[in-house]
């Protein structure tokens, strides 16, 4: 991954594209639409967890499982302490946000951290990889089951999602089987796919793309952005970049004070402040594809990844440069 390129990512440019088309011509790709990407949708995300199943490097859990300190670092902050601050903003926010808004907010608050984003600024940075990349493994498979739960108690109050253990089942059925049966199929493709990175890559990412451009065709025909002002979009845009400014340094104030070595430090704070679109996106297209509020759910997280890949890359060749000086 090349960081120089993070800030302006064409991933990104992509997703602000969709949104474009889907402003200009909502029908396209709305449910029952000529695309019938509903459907289309649904079958590639998944492929998507089929393929990180068969990607996913289990055997890193065994050679950075060492590092326990940081290990709980990241996995309490974030497992713990996003979700209790999105819960807690929820609760204060939420009533002055539409529902779709805040609830997406949360989502944000719930998600994995990401693999490939995280080790690769830890790795840039000089800070511990085995480690970053036992915490990035581990919060990716526990987002599998933790996300859907989190968000799923949450929506049930908020009025936004609909049966709590019908959206788990779809989340079991569309994603965990796939991941599952990509995991097992580990063997006989895992180096095919290693070779072939850029296609999974491509495959990963589309289907995000048409995730965007399907919900936010759906929510402009449905009305929602008329029915919402700008400066709910400015505040969560805010809270975003609040959230990740406050994440980052609680992070750095507790690496000091539990004196991890500088390489451990770097990886709990990289792995301990990101999240990731790659999971969120698909588990909220599953929980909530037939809400017309998708497109509201899906844009904290949307801005947050935007918030993470500027300020991460740059504070990854900060450190960089660091050890280029010493």
């Amino acid at each position: 991954m090349n960081l120089r390129k993070l800030p302006l990512d064409r991933f990104l440019l992509a997703i602000g594209a969709a949104i474009a088309l889907a402003a200009l011509a909502p029908g396209v790709g709305a449910r029952g639409g000529p695309l019938r990407l509903d459907l289309l949708s649904g079958a590639a995300i998944s492929l998507v967890f089929f393929l990180h199943g068969a990607s996913l490097p289990l055997e890193a859990l065994a050679s950075g499982v060492r590092a326990l300190r940081v290990h709980l670092l990241v996995q309490a902050t974030t497992w713990i302490v996003f979700p209790l601050i999105g819960a807690l903003l929820l609760a204060l926010a939420g009533p002055s946000l539409p529902a779709g808004l805040a609830l997406g907010f949360f989502l944000l608050c719930a998600v994995s951290s990401t693999i490939s984003s995280s080790v690769a600024m830890t790795a840039v940075a000089g800070g511990n990889v085995a480690a970053a990349l036992f915490n990035a493994t581990l919060s990716g498979i526990l987002g599998v089951l933790l996300t859907p739960l989190y968000v799923g108690l949450v929506a049930h109050t908020s009025g936004v999602g609909g049966s709590l253990t019908g959206a788990i089942g779809q989340v079991a059925l569309r994603v965990l089987l796939p991941l599952a049966i990509g995991q097992l199929a580990r063997p006989l493709i895992g180096a095919v796919l290693a070779r072939h990175r850029s296609i999974v890559g491509f495959v990963d990412r589309g289907s995000i793309v048409l995730i965007v451009y399907g919900a936010f065709c759906d929510s402009i025909l449905a009305g929602v952005w008329t029915r919402s002002s700008l400066g709910a979009v400015l505040t969560v845009a805010l809270l975003a970049v609040g959230l990740f400014a406050l994440i980052t340094l609680s992070l750095l104030r507790a690496t000091r004070w539990l004196d991890l070595e500088p390489a451990d430090g770097i990886a709990a704070v990289f792995c301990g402040s990101q999240k990731s679109l790659a999971n969120g996106l698909p588990i909220a297209r599953v929980m909530f594809g037939s809400s017309p509020d998708l497109g509201f759910i899906v844009l904290p997280l949307i801005i947050y990844h935007q918030v993470q890949l500027m300020v991460g890359a740059t504070m990854a060749r900060r450190h960089s440069r660091r050890r280029v000086r010493k």
